[in-house]
């Protein structure tokens, strides 16, 4: 259902972007044009083959913002949600549904989940909005109309992680104004830890040592994520002159920190993504590729399910029978999946590459790094997704959707039936490594 879901609002979405009123020059785009940005808008990356500024009219901006924002919510808990306000009830069948979409726990969670989706979404939309909307008009002298109108988009862009932007050079007009990048900032990285793990600092934020192992992994690898791409960013390009350069020392630190954290999923660049060194672009990959928090609005591999494969690894090397975190045994099926999505995303990433490769003549360095953008719903470039050809866009949008609806969630979808095996073959151990 999941799947077919977003498939349905992708649909829609691309029908509303090829009606003539959606473009600026009111002539209806390509088919492959309105399908692309409707497929990044609804999988909240921020890829695009055209300017959202000045090729979209009012009406196309308004749809991309409504695809994101559906998309970020999540379309199933927000149909859900929705029918719950109206009814005041929760059928069992919709709560399983939006149980896996929203990776709650216990089917008692789920409308508490729900509640402070909502409630959170809210609240951070609307406060980054407003310190966005004072700051364009007080600070940059744009009219209230326009500074209201670019400043909710980026308020919800930024908390999504989708990455759209209604200028046509993203954040860089605001790569030295803290009052611009650090709000977005913070809207990506509370988003970006995922709902169950928000829900679950509210309820418990007094008594850390109440919290899961899930928040507990998510935080750490959070944290640690963002200081080694601040670090990362600021050593390699600090006398790049094409990105950190010429900047104050102060102004430095502030876009090293934004690339870490816009790397996280979010898509936004204040700084030109294609003139940084290879060094960076390829810890910009990793650090797209691991993603963010599960359940939220971020993409990749989570940092769960990458935290997760270190655990078993340290546990193999010290030679111990249980794979443990924080003194709590990890479930053996927790650990096939977390292997099992690491080796569907790099199959797919690697797999990709390679057919991109074929289609176009552009390098490996920045063919890859638009791959896992793309998987990653980050949506950074390095500004060759525009002149890819046809074909290499439609393997684009194939990873945009399926890293928004997440890889075992797909592979779960095309298996026709599951059916139980009454049994088990003899045991063998083959030599490995």
């Amino acid at each position: 259902m999941v799947p077919l879901a977003f498939l349905m609002v992708i649909a829609a979405g691309t029908v509303l972007l090829s009606l003539p009123w959606a473009t600026a020059s009111g002539a209806p785009p390509s088919l492959l044009t309105a399908l692309f940005t409707a497929t990044s808008a609804t999988c909240v990356t921020g890829l695009i083959t055209v300017d959202t500024a000045s090729y979209w009219s009012p009406f196309g901006q308004a749809v991309i913002f409504g695809l994101f924002q559906i998309g970020g919510f999540g379309i199933m808990a927000g149909a859900t949600l929705l029918g719950m306000l109206i009814s005041r009830r929760m059928r069992l069948g919709r709560r399983l549904v939006v149980q896996a979409e929203t990776k709650s726990l216990e089917l008692a969670d789920v409308k508490r989940v729900l509640l402070t989706i909502l409630g959170v979404t809210v609240v951070f939309e609307a406060a980054v909005a407003g310190v966005l909307i004072l700051q364009l008009h007080y600070g940059y002298a744009e009219p209230w109309a326009e500074a209201a109108w670019n400043g909710a988009f980026h308020a919800v862009s930024a908390f999504n992680n989708a990455g759209f932007s209604t200028y046509g050079d993203s954040l860089t007009r605001f790569a030295l104004d803290p009052v611009v990048l650090l709000p977005l900032c913070l809207a990506i990285v509370v988003s970006g830890l995922g709902f169950p793990v928000i829900n679950e600092l509210l309820v418990d934020w007094r008594t850390p040592r109440r919290w899961s192992i899930h928040a507990k992994l998510t935080l750490m690898g959070t944290a640690g994520l963002l200081v080694l791409g601040f670090l990362g960013v600021l050593v390699a390009e600090w006398s790049n002159g094409g990105t950190l350069g010429g900047m104050p020392v102060a102004g430095k630190a502030l876009n090293a920190l934004t690339h870490s954290v816009m790397s996280r999923t979010a898509g936004f660049n204040a700084v030109d993504v294609g003139g940084m060194r290879p060094e960076t672009l390829l810890l910009t990959d990793g650090l797209m590729l691991i993603g963010g928090g599960s359940a939220g609005t971020a993409g990749g591999i989570k940092v769960t399910t990458f935290l997760l494969l270190g655990f078993v690894v340290w546990a193999e090397v010290r030679g111990r029978a249980d794979v443990t975190a924080f003194r709590r045994r990890i479930c053996p099926d927790v650990q096939r999946q977390a292997l099992a999505i690491v080796l569907l995303a790099v199959g797919l990433v690697s797999i990709s590459t390679l057919a991109i490769l074929s289609l176009s003549h552009e390098p490996l360095d920045r063919v890859l790094f638009e791959v896992i953008s793309a998987f990653a719903t980050v949506g950074m470039s390095t500004g060759i997704t525009a002149s890819l050809p046809p074909a290499a866009q439609g393997i684009l949008i194939a990873l945009m959707f399926v890293g928004r609806v997440g890889t075992i969630t797909v592979a779960a979808a095309l298996a026709l039936r599951t059916r139980h095996v009454p049994f088990r073959y003899p045991q063998e151990r083959p030599i490995v490594g």
